[in-house]
């Protein structure tokens, strides 16, 4: 008779010293960590190695063509990584530590596999006091995408990370729930003028008052290396299919979708602002997130709810935009739901 060899559990660390002496040691042993920062949880490893970089593509089940930020515990940090311009030096200044990442031009140190073989690297300094508290006891520049499996929505909490990675990876540092919610803006300055590259917890208009210029939007895809990560046209996603209702008419279209699936005789979830709560059938499985008017509020909740839905045995999940889309977080908030969505509904009326 043999034996069944025990699984493998990742550990779960406290945030406190300890902790982070622990975590730090993984990190510099070429191992992967998931640790807290103010937009998600991200998965860890030694930016200069190139094998530990290859563990979070293996772990995550990413692909090789999509690149991973490198967080640095403080911007004068930069130089190490990559070749900053006096506009990366500006933005710094006003944005960092904050969730805001640069592309810039890449040290030879920063190993192909962190920029998908481009000659370029997207670099940030995470705010987080957890985050920032690791960075300086490895000493190292860490590569980390959100530690989530690929495809999958991002992890604000460690629950999600084990929900995840589980067994894949080390050890994951419990600070608590992150408090932005979406992930970093990225900037291109490797262009001609900066480019958009994707909307997230600095708004494009702060960026631009920051600059005096206009933020030009880059093309969301291409085919061939990503220039940054969460770019691709699906990402994000529940496994229960998802449906984004927008436009003018977003709310009543909303109510009407929920009726027809509800006469389907399906079980229906709805990522729900906190003023369409009572319009809705008391059926109906929801996770509210805040008001239209407060996005930080919807951010901060975004992904907690698509998990807690995915977790419902819904049979299907609605949604409507859950504030501007054109401006501010409500237009990450939007990007990112759109990603998400297997399927979106133009409401014009």
């Amino acid at each position: 008779m043999t034996r069944r060899r025990p699984e493998r559990k990742t550990r779960v660390l406290a945030a406190d010293a300890a902790g982070v002496e622990a975590a730090a040691a993984l990190l510099q042993a070429g191992r992967l960590v998931a640790f807290p920062t103010e937009t998600v949880y991200g998965l860890g490893a030694h930016a200069l190695d190139a094998a530990a970089v290859e563990r979070i593509f293996e772990a995550k089940g990413r692909p090789a063509d999509d690149p991973v930020i490198v967080h640095l515990a403080e911007a004068a940090e930069l130089d190490r990584v990559a070749k900053p311009s006096p506009t990366a030096w500006q933005l710094a200044d006003v944005f960092w530590p904050g969730p805001l990442s640069l592309v810039l031009p890449r040290r030879p140190e920063v190993p192909l596999q962190v920029t998908a073989g481009l000659e370029t690297v997207g670099v940030r300094v995470p705010s987080h006091a957890v985050a920032n508290a690791l960075l300086r006891a490895s000493g190292l520049p860490v590569a980390a995408p959100s530690a989530n499996l690929f495809g999958r929505p991002s992890p604000t909490t460690a629950q999600h990370v084990l929900d995840d990675l589980n067994g894949r990876i080390e050890a994951v540092l419990d600070g608590g729930p992150t408090t932005v919610g979406l992930e970093s803006t990225i900037v291109d300055l490797t262009s001609f003028s900066p480019r958009l590259l994707r909307p997230g917890g600095v708004s494009a208009e702060a960026i631009e008052a920051a600059l005096g210029i206009h933020l030009h939007t880059a093309s969301p895809f291409r085919d061939g290396p990503q220039a940054a990560p969460g770019m691709l046209p699906v990402h994000y996603s529940p496994r229960t299919p998802l449906t984004l209702i927008t436009g003018r008419a977003a709310r009543s279209r909303l109510a009407h979708e929920v009726a027809l699936e509800l006469d389907r005789g399906r079980r229906v979830g709805v990522i729900a602002l906190a003023e369409d709560l009572s319009m809705l059938p008391d059926a109906v499985v929801t996770a509210e997130v805040g008001t239209w008017e407060n996005a930080a509020g919807s951010a901060s909740r975004l992904f907690e709810a698509v998990r807690s839905l995915d977790r419902a045995s819904v049979d299907v999940i609605l949604a409507r935009d859950l504030a501007d889309p054109e401006t501010g977080l409500g237009r990450a908030l939007a990007d990112r739901l759109r990603r998400a969505a297997h399927r979106v509904l133009d409401s014009r009326d």
